[in-house]
């Protein structure tokens, strides 16, 4: 009987894609924890937090809390349009398919152009966080001998290494199919989620003050920033963390129910998210040894943890923290697969024949994987000459994806004023995911979030930028790049375009 009911199910959802526009390719085999799995590992706050503590507390201290809360409203105010775009248009890209059927096919080209761009140099930055964790567990994992520290010529060397080897396994693994990387995933994801709840009860067990302590903004008072300029420095930490919820979309047509089940997984993959990420770092925050011997500043959560649970506790952890690496790039990786999947379908990229090829028996678009992990493997290469480079880089890939996220929620916006996106919900099946009436005030301010964020996400500061103060050009890095990355868009799309018309002329 049930397997009648899935088979049932499995049609529907096919004609439901014929629909769309498209013939189903590839295989339904996501449900709805593999799915939530899909959002919540591309976030991954064990990985995450566990780098970027000592970022949001250098510039508020404690007090830096308080900017968790503030991005968590704000994309979820950003989830909430895309939770109803899931339930309208359930196809593989998500960002891309949004984008162009909100805002026509320009617009929607060029947000999944700045989508896989800056999903390849996530990737690459996610892998590279395995230097953080491994030579700490062996130090067999240091290969190349010397200082193991990231922003030393040896750590960075190695670095380069333990990070294309993890994207090579996450790009068999997608080869493979997705119903592996789905348990894959999901495994991982389950992993995660138990050292989250671990840390969080270990560190409230040893809290050595109370949660006032987020009211402490000593810190901003002497901050040279100013106590406004650092809650926006150290609001970086959280913009940078809570990305990628929208992975749950991109995954639609390997989604049984999809129109049910990806709103409601990119919702609770960033609401978990959230409220777990805040409850880790007020935990750390009550249980650090010291909140001014200036170690939570440059060590941040690893030292609060090798404190309260010792080596042995701490390296199990550390072994939580490496398998969350893992699926993350796995995740990003796929997410990104689909993207330039679905492009590639439509011809909108180069070598598309190939890139959307899906294999007949895995059901699995293989090459639009291979691609990625072979550029994410050339932007590792960075890192062995400048590792402070990379890590410029990777700030502006947030920028890229704050402004692929605005240009769905702008058009989506525009849509709603034109009366279009009323007229379009009435055919939709009943019983979806709606916003109704709050539809249009939360997606203004899902729109005036999204700028704010990407402004102070590019501000020129030195202190994110270039904080050696060595290469002034540095601190207009997301101009640059993202002018670059436009140019370059503009110049790929006219190449697509002149082929597209010299072979309709030939024919």
């Amino acid at each position: 009987m049930t397997s009648t009911l899935s088979t049932a199910t499995s049609r529907t959802d096919d004609a439901d894609l014929t629909a769309l526009g498209y013939q189903p390719t590839l295989h339904r085999k996501l449900g709805r924890y593999a799915s939530f799995a899909a959002g919540f590992s591309f976030v991954s706050i064990l990985t995450t937090i566990f780098q970027l503590f000592a970022f949001g507390y250098s510039f508020a201290g404690p007090a830096f809390f308080w900017t968790w809360p503030v991005v968590l409203v704000g994309q979820l105010l950003v989830a909430l349009n895309f939770a109803e775009l899931a339930a309208r248009y359930p196809l593989s890209g998500a960002v891309y398919q949004w984008s162009r059927r909100m805002g026509g096919e320009v617009v929607g080209w060029f947000a999944g152009w700045f989508m896989s761009i800056a999903q390849v140099i996530t990737a690459a930055a996610a892998a590279i966080a395995l230097q953080v964790v491994l030579p700490q567990l062996w130090d067999g994992f240091q290969v190349v001998g010397g200082d193991p520290s990231l922003t030393s010529p040896t750590g960075a060397a190695n670095a380069v290494i333990l990070g294309a080897v993890l994207l090579v396994i996450t790009t068999v693994i997608n080869c493979l199919g997705v119903k592996l990387m789905s348990h894959v995933n999901s495994i991982g994801v389950t992993c995660e989620i138990v050292g989250v709840a671990a840390v969080i009860l270990a560190l409230f067990s040893a809290a050595q003050r109370g949660p006032g302590v987020v009211a402490d903004v000593s810190v901003v008072t002497t901050s040279d920033l100013g106590a406004v300029g650092a809650f926006l420095v150290s609001g970086l930490m959280a913009a940078y963390v809570m990305v990628g919820f929208n992975s749950a979309g991109e995954l639609s047509e390997e989604t049984k129910n999809p129109r049910k089940t990806a709103p409601r997984t990119i919702l609770s993959a960033l609401i978990i998210s959230g409220i777990g990420g805040g409850l880790m770092i007020i935990a750390a925050l009550m249980a650090a040894p010291s909140l001014d011997d200036g170690r939570l500043a440059t060590e941040g959560l690893p030292y609060v943890l090798t404190a309260v649970l010792g080596t042995f506790w701490g390296k199990v952890l550390l072994v939580d923290v490496a398998i969350a690496i893992f699926v993350c790039t796995l995740a990003i990786q796929t997410a990104g697969s689909r993207l330039v999947f679905s492009m590639a379908r439509d011809g909108k990229l180069p070598a598309s024949a190939l890139l959307s090829r899906v294999h007949p028996q895995r059901g699995t678009p293989m090459w639009p994987s291979i691609a990625i992990g072979a550029l994410a493997v050339g932007i590792l290469a960075i890192n062995i000459g400048n590792s402070a480079l990379f890590t410029t880089l990777c700030s502006v890939c947030i920028v890229m994806v704050y402004l692929a996220y605005l240009m769905v929620t702008v058009p989506q916006l525009l849509s709603r004023f034109r009366g279009d996106w009323r007229r379009v919900g009435q055919t939709m099946p009943g019983g979806l995911f709606s916003l109704g009436r709050w539809g249009l005030p939360v997606n203004i301010l899902a729109v005036l979030y999204g700028a704010l964020m990407v402004v102070n996400l590019s501000w020129p500061r030195p202190e994110v930028y270039d904080p050696s103060g060595e290469h002034g050009i540095l601190l207009f890095s997301a101009p640059i790049m993202v002018g670059a990355v436009l140019l370059l868009g503009i110049w790929v799309r006219r190449n697509i375009r002149v082929r597209e018309n010299k072979g309709a002329t030939a024919g």
